[in-house]
Protein backbone atom coordinates (compact mmCIF):
# COMPACT_ATOMS: atom_id res chain seq x y z
CA UNK A 1 0.00 0.00 0.00
CA UNK A 2 1.71 3.32 -0.92
CA UNK A 3 1.09 6.45 0.78
CA UNK A 4 -1.61 7.87 -1.60
CA UNK A 5 -3.58 4.59 -0.97
CA UNK A 6 -3.10 4.61 2.69
CA UNK A 7 -3.97 7.84 3.21
CA UNK A 8 -7.11 7.81 1.13
CA UNK A 9 -7.80 4.40 3.47
CA UNK A 10 -7.31 6.29 6.90
CA UNK A 11 -8.39 9.62 6.72
CA UNK A 12 -11.98 10.63 7.97
CA UNK A 13 -12.01 13.99 7.22
CA UNK A 14 -14.52 14.20 4.34
CA UNK A 15 -17.61 14.39 3.35
CA UNK A 16 -20.47 13.41 0.95
CA UNK A 17 -20.73 15.15 -2.78
CA UNK A 18 -24.33 17.12 -2.30
CA UNK A 19 -27.14 14.48 -3.64
CA UNK A 20 -30.02 16.46 -4.05
CA UNK A 21 -33.32 15.46 -5.16
CA UNK A 22 -34.47 17.42 -8.19
CA UNK A 23 -37.50 19.92 -7.55
CA UNK A 24 -38.18 20.42 -11.47
CA UNK A 25 -41.28 17.99 -12.01
CA UNK A 26 -43.04 19.55 -8.67
CA UNK A 27 -45.37 22.51 -8.57
CA UNK A 28 -46.18 24.27 -5.46
CA UNK A 29 -49.31 27.25 -6.10
CA UNK A 30 -48.50 30.90 -4.16
CA UNK A 31 -52.04 30.44 -2.59
CA UNK A 32 -53.87 27.46 -1.42
CA UNK A 33 -57.76 27.97 -0.82
CA UNK A 34 -60.02 25.42 1.13
CA UNK A 35 -61.36 22.37 -0.50
CA UNK A 36 -65.19 22.20 0.01
CA UNK A 37 -67.71 20.42 -1.90
CA UNK A 38 -65.07 19.26 -4.49
CA UNK A 39 -64.05 22.75 -5.70
CA UNK A 40 -60.89 25.24 -4.01
CA UNK A 41 -62.69 28.18 -2.49
CA UNK A 42 -62.06 31.19 -0.92
CA UNK A 43 -62.23 31.78 3.13
CA UNK A 44 -65.11 33.51 4.19
CA UNK A 45 -63.22 35.87 6.55
CA UNK A 46 -60.25 36.26 3.64
CA UNK A 47 -57.85 35.14 6.06
CA UNK A 48 -54.26 33.56 4.91
CA UNK A 49 -51.34 32.32 6.92
CA UNK A 50 -47.56 31.10 5.78
CA UNK A 51 -46.86 28.26 5.07
CA UNK A 52 -42.49 27.74 5.98
CA UNK A 53 -40.04 25.75 4.39
CA UNK A 54 -38.38 24.90 8.01
CA UNK A 55 -35.04 23.50 6.13
CA UNK A 56 -34.59 27.60 4.98
CA UNK A 57 -37.38 29.86 7.13
CA UNK A 58 -38.34 30.68 3.31
CA UNK A 59 -42.60 30.90 2.24
CA UNK A 60 -43.89 27.83 0.43
CA UNK A 61 -47.03 29.64 -0.13
CA UNK A 62 -50.00 31.09 1.34
CA UNK A 63 -52.57 29.10 3.34
CA UNK A 64 -56.60 29.87 3.35
CA UNK A 65 -57.74 29.72 7.38
CA UNK A 66 -61.11 28.89 7.65
CA UNK A 67 -63.18 30.01 10.00
CA UNK A 68 -66.24 28.73 11.61
CA UNK A 69 -68.39 29.29 8.52
CA UNK A 70 -65.98 27.58 6.51
CA UNK A 71 -66.56 24.89 8.79
CA UNK A 72 -69.70 24.84 8.62
CA UNK A 73 -70.08 25.18 4.78
CA UNK A 74 -67.52 21.71 4.72
CA UNK A 75 -69.99 20.22 6.96
CA UNK A 76 -72.95 20.76 5.04
CA UNK A 77 -71.31 19.79 1.92
CA UNK A 78 -69.81 16.49 3.74
CA UNK A 79 -73.67 15.98 4.96
CA UNK A 80 -75.24 16.44 1.64
CA UNK A 81 -72.18 14.13 -0.30
CA UNK A 82 -73.35 11.20 2.19
CA UNK A 83 -76.66 11.33 2.26
CA UNK A 84 -77.92 12.23 -2.10
CA UNK A 85 -74.75 10.10 -3.46
CA UNK A 86 -71.87 8.21 -1.43
CA UNK A 87 -74.09 5.92 1.00
CA UNK A 88 -76.18 5.40 -2.32
CA UNK A 89 -73.07 3.95 -4.24
CA UNK A 90 -72.58 0.11 -4.20
CA UNK A 91 -69.32 -0.59 -1.58
CA UNK A 92 -67.45 -2.02 -5.08
CA UNK A 93 -68.32 1.41 -6.59
CA UNK A 94 -66.63 3.25 -3.33
CA UNK A 95 -63.75 0.77 -3.68
CA UNK A 96 -63.50 2.24 -7.37
CA UNK A 97 -62.91 5.23 -6.05
CA UNK A 98 -60.36 4.79 -3.12
CA UNK A 99 -58.18 2.26 -5.33
CA UNK A 100 -57.94 5.21 -7.67
CA UNK A 101 -56.88 7.63 -5.30
CA UNK A 102 -54.30 5.13 -4.40
CA UNK A 103 -52.98 4.67 -7.71
CA UNK A 104 -52.62 8.66 -8.47
CA UNK A 105 -51.08 8.64 -5.53
CA UNK A 106 -48.21 5.92 -6.67
CA UNK A 107 -48.12 7.86 -10.23
CA UNK A 108 -47.20 11.35 -8.41
CA UNK A 109 -45.17 9.77 -5.70
CA UNK A 110 -42.01 11.84 -6.44
CA UNK A 111 -44.25 14.74 -6.60
CA UNK A 112 -45.75 14.22 -3.04
CA UNK A 113 -42.50 12.89 -1.18
CA UNK A 114 -40.39 16.41 -2.73
CA UNK A 115 -43.39 18.62 -0.94
CA UNK A 116 -43.45 16.35 2.30
CA UNK A 117 -39.79 17.15 2.79
CA UNK A 118 -39.93 20.83 1.58
CA UNK A 119 -42.90 21.55 4.02
CA UNK A 120 -42.23 19.18 6.85
CA UNK A 121 -38.25 19.53 6.98
CA UNK A 122 -37.97 15.32 7.11
CA UNK A 123 -35.25 13.95 4.83
CA UNK A 124 -36.17 12.87 1.26
CA UNK A 125 -35.15 9.39 2.03
CA UNK A 126 -37.51 8.94 4.72
CA UNK A 127 -40.38 10.67 2.23
CA UNK A 128 -39.54 9.01 -0.66
CA UNK A 129 -39.19 5.42 0.82
CA UNK A 130 -42.08 5.23 3.83
CA UNK A 131 -43.95 8.07 4.04
CA UNK A 132 -45.55 8.04 0.24
CA UNK A 133 -46.04 4.81 -0.45
CA UNK A 134 -47.28 3.84 3.40
CA UNK A 135 -50.10 6.55 1.91
CA UNK A 136 -50.69 4.87 -0.91
CA UNK A 137 -50.88 1.64 0.39
CA UNK A 138 -53.29 2.12 3.49
CA UNK A 139 -56.05 3.48 -0.06
CA UNK A 140 -55.22 0.40 -1.48
CA UNK A 141 -55.66 -2.13 1.39
CA UNK A 142 -58.78 -0.03 2.34
CA UNK A 143 -60.44 -0.14 -1.30
CA UNK A 144 -60.45 -3.75 -0.62
CA UNK A 145 -62.61 -3.81 1.89
CA UNK A 146 -65.25 -1.53 0.82
CA UNK A 147 -67.50 -4.16 -0.57
CA UNK A 148 -66.32 -6.99 2.29
CA UNK A 149 -67.52 -5.48 5.28
CA UNK A 150 -69.71 -8.22 6.30
CA UNK A 151 -66.56 -10.59 6.23
CA UNK A 152 -64.74 -8.16 8.75
CA UNK A 153 -67.99 -8.32 10.92
CA UNK A 154 -69.85 -11.48 10.75
CA UNK A 155 -72.72 -11.83 12.07
CA UNK A 156 -73.39 -8.36 12.10
CA UNK A 157 -75.34 -5.49 10.63
CA UNK A 158 -72.87 -3.00 9.51
CA UNK A 159 -73.59 0.89 8.80
CA UNK A 160 -71.92 3.90 8.09
CA UNK A 161 -71.41 6.49 10.99
CA UNK A 162 -71.80 9.60 8.69
CA UNK A 163 -69.93 12.60 8.66
CA UNK A 164 -65.98 12.09 10.01
CA UNK A 165 -64.12 15.12 11.93
CA UNK A 166 -60.48 14.34 11.07
CA UNK A 167 -57.58 16.61 12.84
CA UNK A 168 -53.69 15.26 12.06
CA UNK A 169 -50.75 16.38 12.97
CA UNK A 170 -47.38 17.82 11.16
CA UNK A 171 -45.33 14.75 11.86
CA UNK A 172 -46.49 12.66 9.12
CA UNK A 173 -48.58 14.51 7.17
CA UNK A 174 -50.13 12.69 3.88
CA UNK A 175 -49.46 9.48 5.93
CA UNK A 176 -52.09 10.54 8.54
CA UNK A 177 -54.62 11.85 5.92
CA UNK A 178 -54.74 8.46 4.27
CA UNK A 179 -54.89 6.17 7.92
CA UNK A 180 -58.00 8.40 8.17
CA UNK A 181 -59.39 9.16 4.92
CA UNK A 182 -59.46 5.60 3.25
CA UNK A 183 -61.39 3.55 6.29
CA UNK A 184 -64.10 6.20 6.46
CA UNK A 185 -64.72 5.88 2.66
CA UNK A 186 -64.45 2.39 2.53
CA UNK A 187 -66.85 2.23 5.36
CA UNK A 188 -69.54 4.79 3.45
CA UNK A 189 -68.37 7.78 5.71
CA UNK A 190 -67.58 11.40 4.39
CA UNK A 191 -64.75 13.97 5.52
CA UNK A 192 -64.00 17.10 6.69
CA UNK A 193 -60.28 17.16 7.32
CA UNK A 194 -58.27 19.26 9.10
CA UNK A 195 -54.59 19.37 8.95
CA UNK A 196 -51.82 20.51 10.68
CA UNK A 197 -51.11 24.73 9.65
CA UNK A 198 -47.85 24.01 9.47
CA UNK A 199 -48.23 21.24 7.22
CA UNK A 200 -50.83 21.92 4.89
CA UNK A 201 -49.48 20.88 1.47
CA UNK A 202 -49.58 17.49 0.74
CA UNK A 203 -53.27 17.19 2.01
CA UNK A 204 -53.89 20.20 -0.15
CA UNK A 205 -51.98 18.19 -3.24
CA UNK A 206 -54.82 15.27 -1.99
CA UNK A 207 -57.36 17.18 -2.45
CA UNK A 208 -56.18 17.76 -6.26
CA UNK A 209 -56.08 13.89 -6.38
CA UNK A 210 -59.31 13.31 -4.58
CA UNK A 211 -60.49 16.21 -7.26
CA UNK A 212 -59.29 14.58 -10.38
CA UNK A 213 -59.92 10.69 -9.42
CA UNK A 214 -63.69 12.08 -9.13
CA UNK A 215 -65.22 11.59 -6.48
CA UNK A 216 -68.32 13.01 -5.71
CA UNK A 217 -68.49 16.80 -4.57
CA UNK A 218 -68.24 16.74 -0.89
CA UNK A 219 -67.47 13.15 0.29
CA UNK A 220 -64.20 14.83 1.17
CA UNK A 221 -63.25 18.49 2.40
CA UNK A 222 -60.21 19.54 3.32
CA UNK A 223 -60.14 23.12 5.63
CA UNK A 224 -56.72 24.68 6.73
CA UNK A 225 -56.28 26.86 9.63
CA UNK A 226 -55.08 26.33 13.35
CA UNK A 227 -56.33 25.56 16.67
CA UNK A 228 -59.53 27.73 16.43
CA UNK A 229 -60.58 25.84 13.16
CA UNK A 230 -59.99 22.33 14.71
CA UNK A 231 -62.23 23.72 17.65
CA UNK A 232 -64.98 24.79 14.93
CA UNK A 233 -64.73 21.21 13.56
CA UNK A 234 -65.13 19.39 16.91
CA UNK A 235 -67.71 21.35 18.08
CA UNK A 236 -69.79 21.16 15.13
CA UNK A 237 -73.22 19.70 15.93
CA UNK A 238 -73.45 18.03 12.84
CA UNK A 239 -70.01 15.28 13.11
CA UNK A 240 -70.80 11.90 13.48
CA UNK A 241 -67.24 11.21 14.45
CA UNK A 242 -64.04 12.80 15.55
CA UNK A 243 -60.82 11.43 14.79
CA UNK A 244 -57.57 13.06 16.09
CA UNK A 245 -53.69 12.50 16.27
CA UNK A 246 -52.23 15.15 18.55
CA UNK A 247 -50.66 15.66 21.63
CA UNK A 248 -52.32 14.37 25.06
CA UNK A 249 -52.91 18.07 26.05
CA UNK A 250 -55.47 18.79 23.35
CA UNK A 251 -56.92 15.39 23.05
CA UNK A 252 -57.82 15.73 26.73
CA UNK A 253 -59.63 19.03 25.75
CA UNK A 254 -61.77 16.78 23.30
CA UNK A 255 -62.74 14.24 25.37
CA UNK A 256 -63.82 16.27 27.62
CA UNK A 257 -65.83 18.90 24.74
CA UNK A 258 -67.84 15.28 23.72
CA UNK A 259 -68.57 13.85 27.40
CA UNK A 260 -72.47 13.82 27.29
CA UNK A 261 -72.41 13.94 23.69
CA UNK A 262 -73.88 11.10 20.93
CA UNK A 263 -69.83 11.63 18.88
CA UNK A 264 -67.82 8.98 18.44
CA UNK A 265 -63.92 9.86 19.10
CA UNK A 266 -60.66 7.99 18.52
CA UNK A 267 -57.64 9.50 19.97
CA UNK A 268 -54.19 8.84 18.81
CA UNK A 269 -51.98 10.90 21.05
CA UNK A 270 -48.79 11.44 22.60
CA UNK A 271 -45.42 8.34 23.49
CA UNK A 272 -42.02 7.94 25.32
CA UNK A 273 -41.75 4.67 23.70
CA UNK A 274 -38.71 2.53 25.49
CA UNK A 275 -36.07 0.31 23.28
CA UNK A 276 -35.23 -2.78 26.42
CA UNK A 277 -31.80 -4.34 25.15
CA UNK A 278 -30.67 -6.84 26.65
CA UNK A 279 -26.82 -8.54 27.28
CA UNK A 280 -27.90 -11.01 24.86
CA UNK A 281 -28.93 -9.20 22.12
CA UNK A 282 -27.24 -8.53 18.72
CA UNK A 283 -25.30 -5.22 19.92
CA UNK A 284 -24.56 -3.71 16.19
CA UNK A 285 -28.11 -4.52 14.54
CA UNK A 286 -30.06 -2.84 18.09
CA UNK A 287 -27.57 0.19 17.84
CA UNK A 288 -29.19 0.87 14.13
CA UNK A 289 -32.56 -0.09 15.77
CA UNK A 290 -32.08 2.34 18.25
CA UNK A 291 -30.56 5.36 15.82
CA UNK A 292 -34.00 4.90 13.29
CA UNK A 293 -36.21 4.59 16.25
CA UNK A 294 -35.31 8.02 17.46
CA UNK A 295 -32.48 10.35 15.35
CA UNK A 296 -33.47 8.99 11.88
CA UNK A 297 -37.48 11.07 12.33
CA UNK A 298 -35.84 13.59 14.03
CA UNK A 299 -38.00 11.91 16.90
CA UNK A 300 -41.20 13.34 15.14
CA UNK A 301 -42.99 10.26 15.97
CA UNK A 302 -45.14 10.01 18.54
CA UNK A 303 -43.79 6.51 19.01
CA UNK A 304 -40.53 7.22 18.48
CA UNK A 305 -38.01 5.11 20.65
CA UNK A 306 -36.89 8.17 22.73
CA UNK A 307 -36.14 6.13 25.84
CA UNK A 308 -33.08 3.32 26.10
CA UNK A 309 -33.23 0.68 28.52
CA UNK A 310 -29.89 -1.24 28.23
CA UNK A 311 -28.79 -3.83 30.47
CA UNK A 312 -26.08 -2.65 32.80
CA UNK A 313 -23.54 -5.76 31.66
CA UNK A 314 -23.78 -3.86 28.20
CA UNK A 315 -24.65 -0.48 28.74
CA UNK A 316 -21.22 0.71 28.42
CA UNK A 317 -20.66 -0.82 24.75
CA UNK A 318 -23.67 0.18 23.72
CA UNK A 319 -23.71 3.59 24.60
CA UNK A 320 -20.26 4.14 22.91
CA UNK A 321 -21.35 2.52 19.67
CA UNK A 322 -24.16 4.70 19.77
CA UNK A 323 -21.94 7.72 20.44
CA UNK A 324 -20.05 6.32 17.37
CA UNK A 325 -22.93 6.17 15.17
CA UNK A 326 -24.23 9.83 15.96
CA UNK A 327 -21.39 10.81 15.08
CA UNK A 328 -22.16 9.67 11.28
CA UNK A 329 -25.02 10.71 11.25
CA UNK A 330 -25.62 13.80 8.36
CA UNK A 331 -27.89 17.09 9.57
CA UNK A 332 -28.88 19.06 6.49
CA UNK A 333 -30.79 19.83 3.34
CA UNK A 334 -33.74 17.75 3.48
CA UNK A 335 -33.88 16.94 -0.34
CA UNK A 336 -30.09 16.09 -0.28
CA UNK A 337 -30.40 11.92 -0.45
CA UNK A 338 -27.06 11.81 2.14
CA UNK A 339 -28.85 13.56 4.90
CA UNK A 340 -29.95 11.29 7.54
CA UNK A 341 -31.78 14.12 10.37
CA UNK A 342 -33.75 16.90 8.41
CA UNK A 343 -35.24 20.33 9.78
CA UNK A 344 -37.58 20.15 12.97
CA UNK A 345 -40.70 21.30 11.59
CA UNK A 346 -41.02 24.95 13.02
CA UNK A 347 -39.48 27.47 15.22
CA UNK A 348 -42.29 26.76 17.96
CA UNK A 349 -41.20 23.56 17.82
CA UNK A 350 -37.56 24.06 17.97
CA UNK A 351 -37.74 26.24 20.79
CA UNK A 352 -39.46 23.78 22.87
CA UNK A 353 -36.94 20.48 22.40
CA UNK A 354 -34.15 23.06 23.28
CA UNK A 355 -36.08 23.82 26.57
CA UNK A 356 -35.65 20.25 27.18
CA UNK A 357 -32.15 20.19 26.41
CA UNK A 358 -31.44 22.83 29.31
CA UNK A 359 -34.04 21.06 31.49
CA UNK A 360 -32.27 17.45 30.96
CA UNK A 361 -28.88 19.17 32.46
CA UNK A 362 -30.37 21.53 34.57
CA UNK A 363 -32.01 17.96 36.63
CA UNK A 364 -28.83 16.38 37.16
CA UNK A 365 -28.01 14.85 33.34
CA UNK A 366 -25.34 14.30 31.49
CA UNK A 367 -25.92 15.39 27.77
CA UNK A 368 -23.94 14.45 24.38
CA UNK A 369 -24.76 15.44 20.75
CA UNK A 370 -23.05 14.61 17.74
CA UNK A 371 -20.07 17.47 16.68
CA UNK A 372 -21.47 18.17 12.99
CA UNK A 373 -22.05 21.14 11.89
CA UNK A 374 -25.81 22.46 10.99
CA UNK A 375 -26.78 25.06 8.29
CA UNK A 376 -27.30 29.02 9.72
CA UNK A 377 -30.91 29.02 8.67
CA UNK A 378 -33.63 26.33 9.40
CA UNK A 379 -34.34 24.96 12.62
CA UNK A 380 -31.64 22.51 13.26
CA UNK A 381 -31.44 19.99 16.10
CA UNK A 382 -28.44 17.43 16.16
CA UNK A 383 -28.83 14.19 17.58
CA UNK A 384 -28.76 14.22 21.37
CA UNK A 385 -28.18 11.09 24.01
CA UNK A 386 -28.85 11.66 27.89
CA UNK A 387 -27.38 9.88 30.29
CA UNK A 388 -27.63 9.88 34.00
CA UNK A 389 -31.00 10.14 34.14
CA UNK A 390 -33.66 8.41 37.10
CA UNK A 391 -37.16 7.86 36.18
CA UNK A 392 -38.38 11.37 38.05
CA UNK A 393 -36.19 13.67 35.04
CA UNK A 394 -38.92 15.06 32.66
CA UNK A 395 -36.35 14.22 29.81
CA UNK A 396 -37.74 10.28 30.62
CA UNK A 397 -41.40 10.97 31.86
CA UNK A 398 -42.42 13.40 29.09
CA UNK A 399 -42.59 13.37 25.47
CA UNK A 400 -40.47 16.04 23.63
CA UNK A 401 -40.85 15.11 20.24
CA UNK A 402 -37.49 15.78 18.81
CA UNK A 403 -33.91 13.71 18.45
CA UNK A 404 -33.52 13.52 22.73
CA UNK A 405 -32.82 10.36 23.68
CA UNK A 406 -32.72 9.46 27.17
CA UNK A 407 -30.50 6.44 28.71
CA UNK A 408 -30.88 4.27 31.57
CA UNK A 409 -29.68 1.23 32.89
CA UNK A 410 -31.81 -2.18 34.70
CA UNK A 411 -30.46 -5.55 35.94
CA UNK A 412 -32.92 -7.69 35.98
CA UNK A 413 -35.85 -8.69 33.64
CA UNK A 414 -38.68 -7.14 36.03
CA UNK A 415 -36.32 -4.21 36.28
CA UNK A 416 -36.73 -3.45 32.60
CA UNK A 417 -39.99 -3.85 32.51
CA UNK A 418 -40.72 -2.03 35.31
CA UNK A 419 -39.23 1.21 33.74
CA UNK A 420 -40.05 0.97 30.99
CA UNK A 421 -43.51 0.79 32.00
CA UNK A 422 -43.74 3.80 34.28
CA UNK A 423 -44.36 6.66 31.72
CA UNK A 424 -48.14 8.26 31.80
CA UNK A 425 -47.96 6.84 28.08
CA UNK A 426 -48.07 3.27 26.49
CA UNK A 427 -48.48 3.81 22.67
CA UNK A 428 -45.09 1.64 21.88
CA UNK A 429 -42.01 -0.13 22.88
CA UNK A 430 -39.26 -2.15 21.37
CA UNK A 431 -37.15 -5.45 22.84
CA UNK A 432 -33.89 -7.30 21.41
CA UNK A 433 -32.59 -10.01 22.56
CA UNK A 434 -31.67 -13.22 20.89
CA UNK A 435 -34.18 -15.45 23.36
CA UNK A 436 -37.84 -16.01 21.52
CA UNK A 437 -39.21 -16.58 25.24
CA UNK A 438 -38.10 -13.60 26.28
CA UNK A 439 -39.47 -11.83 23.58
CA UNK A 440 -43.07 -12.95 24.30
CA UNK A 441 -42.83 -12.01 28.19
CA UNK A 442 -41.47 -8.85 27.46
CA UNK A 443 -44.37 -8.03 25.20
CA UNK A 444 -46.64 -9.18 27.20
CA UNK A 445 -46.02 -7.36 30.21
CA UNK A 446 -45.18 -4.35 28.21
CA UNK A 447 -48.25 -1.81 28.73
CA UNK A 448 -47.90 -0.75 24.89
CA UNK A 449 -50.18 -0.95 21.97
CA UNK A 450 -47.56 -1.82 19.50
CA UNK A 451 -44.24 -3.57 20.07
CA UNK A 452 -41.58 -4.44 17.87
CA UNK A 453 -38.89 -7.13 18.57
CA UNK A 454 -35.09 -6.92 17.23
CA UNK A 455 -36.46 -4.03 14.99
CA UNK A 456 -38.36 -0.49 15.17
CA UNK A 457 -40.95 1.51 13.57
CA UNK A 458 -42.02 -0.81 10.92
CA UNK A 459 -45.54 -0.39 9.51
CA UNK A 460 -48.50 -1.74 7.77
CA UNK A 461 -51.60 -1.27 7.10
CA UNK A 462 -53.08 -4.52 7.63
CA UNK A 463 -51.80 -4.13 11.20
CA UNK A 464 -53.52 -1.97 14.32
CA UNK A 465 -52.14 0.94 15.78
CA UNK A 466 -52.73 2.48 18.90
CA UNK A 467 -52.13 2.64 22.50
CA UNK A 468 -53.02 2.57 26.00
CA UNK A 469 -53.12 5.18 29.46
CA UNK A 470 -52.57 8.58 28.06
CA UNK A 471 -51.22 7.40 24.23
CA UNK A 472 -54.83 7.33 23.26
CA UNK A 473 -58.85 6.09 22.76
CA UNK A 474 -59.01 3.51 19.92
CA UNK A 475 -57.39 1.92 17.16
CA UNK A 476 -55.95 2.68 13.26
CA UNK A 477 -54.98 0.64 10.44
CA UNK A 478 -56.06 -3.32 9.62
CA UNK A 479 -59.73 -4.09 10.62
CA UNK A 480 -59.77 -2.14 14.03
CA UNK A 481 -59.26 0.69 11.31
CA UNK A 482 -63.03 -0.12 10.12
CA UNK A 483 -64.16 -0.45 13.13
CA UNK A 484 -64.08 2.84 14.22
CA UNK A 485 -66.03 4.63 11.36
CA UNK A 486 -69.17 2.00 11.24
CA UNK A 487 -72.16 1.36 13.77
CA UNK A 488 -72.79 -2.42 14.34
CA UNK A 489 -76.05 -4.23 14.92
Amino acid sequence: MDDTTSKLAFDTDWQYDPAPESTDHVRVDDQYELFIGGEFVAPKEGRYFDSINPANEQVLARIASAGKDDVDRAVKAARKAYETSWSKLKPAERGKYIYRIARVIQERAREFSVIESLDGGKPIRESRDIDIPLAAAHFFYYAGWADKLEYAFPGKQVAALGVAGQIIPWNFPLLMAAWKIAPALACGNTVVLKPAETTPLTALKLAEVIRDAGLPPGVVNIVTGAGDTGAALVDHPDIDKIAFTGSTAVGRLIQNSQAGTSTIYTLELGGKAANIVFDDAAIDQAVEGIVNGIFFNQGHVCCAGSRLLVQESVADEVVQKLKDRMETLIVGDPLDKNTDIGAINSAAQLEKIESYLQLGQDEGGEMYQASGSVPERGYWCRPTLFTGVSQSNRVVQEEIFGPVLAVQTFRTEQEGLDKANNTPYGLSGGVWTDKGAKIFRIAQGLRAGVIWANTFNKFDPASPFGGYKESGVGHEGGLHGLDAYVSLA
